[in-house]
């Protein structure tokens, strides 16, 4: 099956602050994570390179949240609290895209993943299976 045309979505918080735009398909498998903080957020994960992502406005907004091994960077808009993007922990060279932070219609979600984030660890052990979110 060819990959889905792809092209820039925008996206941002709920009150506007933050906005960003992701180079993503039109068509997109996602990962819903859980552990404490995606199943707590309702996070849905689209990860993505680093150059398939823009930050519009908002960077002064912007608060980080760090915890366990302090690698991931939870980004939040200081005015709102959503957490619409971060650096993931398992792609510390990308970024995640909470897919209910894109405008609506953006994307169409053809597949959601589980992915259990509560045992990352065991995930991320060699041959475990996969890394992400």
């Amino acid at each position: 099956m060819a990959e889905s045309p792809m092209s820039w979505k925008k996206g941002g918080c709920h009150c506007g602050a933050v906005r960003f735009e992701v180079l993503a398909p039109n068509e997109i498998a996602v990962k819903d994570c859980n552990c404490s903080i995606c199943r707590m957020t309702g996070y849905v994960h689209l990860i993505v390179p680093k150059e398939r992502f823009r930050l519009l406005a908002g960077a002064d907004r912007i608060t980080t949240y760090s915890f366990n091994t302090g690698t991931a960077k939870h980004h939040f808009c200081s005015v709102c609290g959503i957490k619409s993007f971060y650096l993931p922990r398992s792609k510390p060279d990308g970024y995640s895209v909470n897919v209910r932070c894109l405008e609506e219609g953006a994307v169409r979600v053809t597949r959601v993943k589980p992915f259990d984030g509560q045992h990352w660890e065991d995930a991320a052990t060699p041959g475990a299976g996969t890394r992400e979110p």
